[in-house]
This record gives structure tokens, C-alpha cells and sequence, in this order.
């Protein structure tokens, strides 16, 4: 089982990932379960612009993954952008399981694009499209 803490930098309340599903080169599946800790929690519910928030470090997972590093947490990804961001929903009720997608639409070098999507019991919540820039990596450099 992948640690969370060692693909992503989040801690204390902004770590909204509890699980990795799966992840490989070609795709990075999250589990989360929306939390009254979170950012953006408005008492029994979550704002949907915390989603996100769960599609950037979903895609850091799967960044991790596709470089092959073990111990992601040192590296820093930055989202340069959001590309699109559709919801489906007003509001996520507290103790929401979400799963997250994250798959690469495309990249040159240190930049992607991420298309990203959320869902909660089969129903879509929201699709997002991130551009990423990542920091070079200096072992490649020297």
C-alpha cells in the first residue's frame, strides 16, 4: 500500500487524500471522505471548489507515480493553472466518499496538462483540467 505522505506535500487539514486506489503510469485513483477538518467545510456540507484541491494532489500522485519516485514529498509540483473546472453539484455532504481520477492529457518536459474527475456513488461531482509545472529535476541537469 502507497503512503499518501510520500507522494504529496500536504499535511494536517489540507491532506484531503485517505487512500490511493490505484496508480501507474497511466492513471492515479484517490479516495477521500469529505471531512468537517477541511478547508471550505460550511457545517454538514463541503464546498465543491475543495475538489480542486483533491484533483491537484491526486495528480501529485500521479506525477510520483509516472517519474517513479517513492518519496514524493520533497518534490514540489505547482499548479499553474486551471484549464476548466465543471460542477455538478452545489454542495458535498460530510462523510462523502469521493473518488478522484487523474489522467495526463498531455506534457512537454516539466509542464502537463491533467484532466481530472470526481465522483461520489457513481455520480460526477465535478471534471477539472490543471496545467502543472514542475520543478527540474537537478540529477538530469548535472
Amino acid at each position: 500500500m502507497m503512503n499518501i505522505e510520500d507522494l504529496i506535500p500536504q499535511r494536517d487539514r489540507m491532506k484531503l487524500l485517505d487512500e490511493v486506489v490505484a496508480a501507474n503510469e497511466d492513471v492515479a485513483i484517490t479516495s477521500a471522505r469529505a471531512s468537517d477538518r477541511w478547508p471550505l467545510c460550511r457545517g454538514a456540507y463541503v464546498d465543491p471548489v475543495v475538489l480542486i484541491e483533491i484533483v491537484a494532489q491526486t495528480a501529485a500522485v500521479f506525477i510520483s507515480c509516472k517519474k517513479g519516485i517513492k518519496t514524493g514529498s520533497s518534490r514540489r509540483g505547482w499548479i499553474v493553472g486551471i484549464k476548466n473546472a465543471d460542477f455538478f453539484v452545489d454542495r458535498i455532504p460530510l462523510d462523502t466518499v469521493l473518488i478522484t481520477t487523474v489522467k495526463d492529457l498531455y506534457h512537454l518536459d516539466q509542464y502537463s496538462v491533467l484532466d481530472g474527475e470526481v465522483t461520489a456513488a457513481a455520480e460526477t461531482l465535478c471534471r477539472v483540467q490543471i496545467q502543472v509545472f514542475r520543478e527540474i529535476d537537478e540529477e538530469k541537469i548535472l
